[in-house]
Formats: C-alpha cells, sequence, structure tokens
C-alpha cells in the first residue's frame, strides 16, 4: 500500500537555522582534500503524522532521504531539501522497520524488527518483504556488504542474516549463546563487523560466516551501533543506562583496529546514552546522544553539541556511507529526531 502525501507547507514543515559556534575540525589522514567544516546550521522538518518514530536514515545516490518509521510502520522519502515528502505504509501492521540501507540492486532495503521480516523498496515506492527463517529473530542493523548483499544481525536469535538482491536469506550462528547482536557494519577488510550486546564483545565474520570474537574490557560495555571509520578502523559506541533488560555501563566512543586492539574514549557528558554512530562529512566519527550530536576525531577527541530543539530525541544519523567505508559522503550530516517526530540535518561547507 502505497500512500502520497502533498510537499511539506507551513503547516508541518519548518526549516529553521540555528547558529553555534564549531571549532574547526580535523580530517582524517587518509583525506587528500581539505576537510568540510560544520557551518553550525541546522535545518529541520517535521513529519506530517503524529507520532510517527523517525528512526535511521539513508542517502540515495541522487540526494534523495530514505528514512524508516517504526512507530508508524512506514517507509518515507523526501527531496534533498527536505520538500516533497512522500511516505509508504507496510503491508503488515506492527512490522516496526528499523534500520534502512542502501542495496547494490538501486533499492533501499531494511529490518522489520517486529515482523521478522527484511523489506526491500524500489525509489517508486514498491515494496517486497522476505520472510527471516529463524522466527522472533528481531532483525536490527543492515549493511551493504563488499559482496553485493545486504547484511543483518538477528539481536534474538544470535545470528548474522544475509541477503542477496533476489531476496535470498542465510543465517550464521554467532559462537556465543545469547550474544546479543545489536548492530553490524562492512570494514574496509571486506568483513562483517558486529556488536555482542550482550555478551560486550566485537565479533567479525568473513563472508563465508567464519567468526572471530573479541573481549571488550569491561562485562558490561553494553556496544551498540557500529561502523567503519574514514581512518580505515572500526568505531562504535557503548550504550549507557538500562537498555533491551540490562542495565550496562558506557557512555563511550570506542576505536578497534582490525586486528581486534581496542580503545575507549569517554563521553564527556553524564546523562543519556549514545544511540547511533556514523562518518560525517568531514571524515569524522559523529554520534547521536539525547539532544546531542557528538564529534570524535581520529585521535579520540570528543566535542559535544546542543541540538536546537530539546528532547527531540535524536537516534539515526547518516551523510551517505551508512555502515560501511565512507566512499560517498555529501555536505549534510542527516539524523532523525524520533521524539520530535522530525528529521534534520547539519550544513557543511568546505
Amino acid at each position: 500500500m502505497n500512500v502520497s502525501l502533498r510537499p511539506p507547507d507551513a503547516a508541518f514543515v519548518r526549516n529553521a537555522l540555528f547558529c553555534l559556534t564549531i571549532p574547526a575540525l580535523g580530517a582524517s589522514s587518509i583525506s587528500t582534500l581539505a576537510a568540510p567544516s560544520a557551518t553550525g546550521a541546522f535545518s529541520e522538518f517535521s513529519l506530517p503524522n503524529p507520532g510517527s518514530g523517525p528512526t535511521t536514515v539513508a542517502i540515495a545516490r541522487d540526494g534523495t532521504v530514505w528514512f524508516t518509521e517504526s512507530a508508524g510502520n512506514r517507509i518515507g522519502r523526501m527531496a534533498a531539501d527536505g520538500s516533497g515528502i512522500v511516505e509508504y505504509a507496510l503491508p503488515h501492521p506492527n512490522s516496526s522497520p528499523r534500520i534502512i540501507t542502501a542495496g547494490s540492486d538501486g533499492n533501499f532495503w531494511f529490518s522489520e524488527h517486529l515482523g521478522n521480516r527484511m523489506g526491500r523498496i524500489t525509489p517508486a515506492g514498491v515494496i517486497t518483504e522476505f520472510d527471516i527463517p529463524t522466527p522472533d529473530s528481531q532483525p536490527r542493523a543492515t549493511a551493504l556488504g563488499r559482496d553485493g548483499n545486504v547484511w543483518f544481525g538477528e539481536f534474538a536469535a544470535g545470528k548474522i542474516g544475509r541477503v542477496t538482491p533476489q531476496g535470498v536469506i542465510t543465517e550464521f550462528a554467532i559462537p556465543t549463546p545469547n550474544s546479543g547482536p545489536r548492530a553490524l557494519a562492512a570494514g574496509p577488510d571486506g568483513n562483517i563487523w558486529f556488536s555482542e550486546f550482550h555478551a560486550s564483545k566485537i565479533g567479525r565474520m568473513t563472508l563465508d560466516g567464519k567468526v572471530t570474537e573479541f573481549d571488550l574490557p569491561r562485562p558490561n560495555s553494553g556496544p551498540g551501533d557500529i561502523t567503519a571509520g574514514a581512518d580505515g578502523q572500526m568505531w562504535f559506541v557503548e550504550l549507557n543506562g538500562r537498555m533491551d533488560g540490562r542495565v550496562v555501563d558506557g557512555n563511550r566512543v570506542v576505536r578497534i583496529t582490525l586486528d581486534g586492539k581496542v580503545t575507549e574514549f569517554p563521553i564527556p557528558s553524564q546523562g543519556g546514552s549514545p544511540i547511533n554512530i556514523a562518518v560525517g562529512p568531514d571524515r569524522n566519527i559523529w554520534f547521536t546522544k539525547a539532544g546531542k550530536l557528538g564529534r570524535v576525531t581520529p585521535d579520540g577527541v570528543i566535542t559535544e553539541f546542543d541540538l536546537p530543539t530539546p528532547g527531540s530525541g535524536p537516534t539515526g544519523l547518516t551523510a551517505g556511507s551508512d555502515r560501511r567505508p565512507p566512499d560517498y559522503l555529501i555536505d549534510k550530516l542527516w539524523f532523525t529526531e524520533s521524539a520530535g517526530n522530525k528529521l534534520a540535518f547539519l550544513s557543511f561547507t568546505r
């Protein structure tokens, strides 16, 4: 079922600019051009349906913005300037679409966390769903692998899944029982890297399913979202507080080398939990956390910036490279505001 909405107008879209002072940003050592700098200008776009719960966002190569609405049970699309919002209702109620990523086939792929399916949506909005063999697996993170397939984590099942562009699903078990794979990403080494929330480990899986696991320094670290950095290493957040039935003591951004060496960087603010992580237009690591965006330089220096709308609940973020090596970055850092029912971006300029 496709639901088309008129382009946004003043009744439900606010494109407001807010100024803040952001110091010059550092570039990674592999960047050959001067890194763009954040302008300090935020633009926000309200969604037409209340309580949609926008969760994660991905960027098409033409700049079109695609996003999941977990509470609204829809996939949304808007133009690069925030206009022309269109929403597509999922075929099954209460599917809870969670993480969306661009596939190798020109379509977007997303997990249905409560629907136990992987979904595919074409640029025209045609949705096809594929059942996951393991019941109640709670699929979460998705990422495009070097093999052209989309990989996903099954949080409740303790497995990593792979879905081909044709929809064929293969599952691989993680050696540690009840590990809770919360997030995954494609690494520069061609492997799939994933966080094991319950086990306080980071896993590395080859494309044929062989797993190596790396213990984190603390047993209740709560590893969450993970991505490939511009420095050729993997980066992830450690969650904080009560999450998924556990109390974890994280509140850190962490770098893990491709051979498993872990370095933790404490986040300055104590309240709340970091949620998602991504490479920004400046090629630094950025994360969302309780009314803030955080920036992490390659040497681990963290700076946090307050968002213009208090209590907006920033969640997913992207500058175009979704949980994979940053070979495509635009000049905006897009993020969802789940509690505020908005999408927003921070502008960058060279």
